[in-house]
C-alpha cells in the first residue's frame, strides 16, 4: 500500500532535522491577495478591493509567507509595507497576471464581439471629468456604447469585467499597456460665495478662519497630492483650520467645495469644469505639479480591437481640448 503524504504544511521534526513538505502548486489565490495588499500598501485596502474580509486577506497572506518561509510585508499601524523580496514578488504576480489577461483578451476577442466598450475608473474622475464629456463620444460613435464600471480596484481584465480602464496613481501596472493620459495640478479652490460672505480668505494664513476640506487618498506609493504636500512645494505654513472635514471620495470633495462647506485642495482635472463655469474660485495663488497622473491602462491585445482604439484616441481628443486653469 502507498504511503500517504503529510498534508502541504505539515511539518515534522525527526532527530533534530526540519522537514517542510511545500506543495507543489502555486498558491493563486493566496498571490493575488498577497499583491494587492502590497500594492495598496494595506489589508484593509485589498480586502475592499477583492470583496473579501480583512481577516481572510490576513491569512492567505500569513500562509504565503508561511509557504515560503519568507517575510513578505512589514506590518504597521493601519498599513502594510513590503519587503525586498515582497516587492520583487509582487512585481513578479502583477506582471504574470497581466499577461495572462492580456492573453484571454486576446482569445476572447473575435468578429463577433460585444461593440460595449467595458471601462473601468475611479468614481471621483467618471463624477466629474468624464460623464460631462461623455455624450462626445456618444455623439462620434454611436455604435459603440460604453459601459462603466466606478471602482477604486483596478479592473480585471481578464474575466471580462473591463475591456480598458484610467487609473490614477504612479503607472505601475506591470504586464498591461500602459500610457499617461493627463497630469495634473493642484491648488486651493472655494466656492465664489465663500469670499463674498465669509471670513477673510486672500492668503493661506487666512485657513485658519475656515474648514479644510480633505480628500483621504490612498496610500499607492509616491507623494500623494494631500494639503501637506502642496503646502512644502509652495514653501507655506498651513495654520491649524477653525474646523478639518475628511471624505472617502474625491467628487464628495469637490461637491463640498462647491456649495460653500470649506476650502478644498483642487485636483486640476476634477474641477477645471467648475472652475470655468464660476461654481469654483481660485482663492489665492499657489498652484503645484502633482506626483500623480490619469493613465490608460488595458491588455496589449485590446488596442487590436477598433472600438477600444476608437475610445483610447477620444480621450486623448478630449484632454488636448481641456481649457486652462483661470487665472494660471
Amino acid at each position: 500500500m502507498a504511503r500517504r503524504r503529510p498534508p502541504a504544511h505539515l511539518t515534522s521534526i525527526m532527530t533534530g532535522i526540519r522537514i517542510t513538505y511545500m506543495k507543489a502548486n502555486l498558491p493563486f489565490t493566496a498571490l493575488r491577495t498577497f499583491e494587492s495588499v502590497a500594492r495598496l500598501r494595506g489589508f484593509g485596502r485589498a480586502a475592499e478591493e477583492l470583496g473579501v474580509t480583512q481577516s481572510a486577506v490576513s491569512q492567505h497572506v500569513r500562509a504565503l509567507e508561511d509557504w515560503l518561509d519568507r517575510r513578505l510585508l512589514i506590518r504597521g499601524t493601519g498599513r502594510a509595507v513590503p519587503t525586498p523580496e515582497g516587492e520583487r514578488l509582487a512585481a513578479a504576480v502583477a506582471e504574470g497576471f497581466g499577461q495572462v489577461a492580456a492573453l484571454c483578451h486576446e482569445l476572447r476577442a473575435d468578429p463577433g464581439e460585444s461593440p460595449t466598450i467595458g471601462l473601468s475608473c475611479l468614481p471621483g474622475f467618471a463624477v466629474n471629468w468624464l460623464f460631462p464629456r461623455l455624450v462626445h463620444f456618444d455623439q462620434r460613435h454611436p455604435d459603440y456604447p460604453v459601459s462603466i464600471v466606478t471602482t477604486a480596484a483596478l479592473a480585471s481584465f481578464a474575466d471580462g469585467e473591463a475591456d480598458i480602464a484610467i487609473r490614477y496613481g504612479l503607472g505601475n501596472y506591470p504586464g498591461l499597456h500602459v500610457e499617461r493620459l493627463m497630469s495634473e495640478r493642484i491648488f486651493p479652490v472655494c466656492a465664489p460665495a465663500l469670499l463674498q460672505s465669509g471670513p477673510p480668505l486672500t492668503e493661506p494664513a487666512d485657513l485658519a478662519l475656515h474648514t479644510m476640506l480633505y480628500d483621504e487618498i490612498a496610500d499607492i506609493g509616491g507623494n500623494p497630492p494631500t494639503w501637506d504636500y502642496w503646502a512644502a512645494e509652495t514653501g507655506t505654513a498651513l495654520p491649524r483650520p477653525a474646523r478639518m472635514r475628511r471624505f472617502g471620495q474625491s467628487n464628495m470633495v469637490v461637491q463640498a467645495a462647491e456649495r460653500g462647506l470649506g476650502v478644498a485642495l483642487g485636483r486640476e482635472p476634477l474641477v477645471i469644469d467648475a472652475l470655468v463655469a464660476g461654481r469654483l474660485v481660485r482663492p489665492f495663488a499657489g498652484l503645484v505639479a502633482s506626483q500623480f497622473a490619469y493613465w490608460v491602462v488595458c491588455p496589449s491585445a485590446a488596442l487590436k480591437s477598433a472600438r477600444i482604439r476608437a475610445f483610447r484616441d477620444w480621450l486623448v481628443e478630449e484632454v488636448a481640448r481641456q481649457p486652462p486653469v483661470p487665472g494660471a
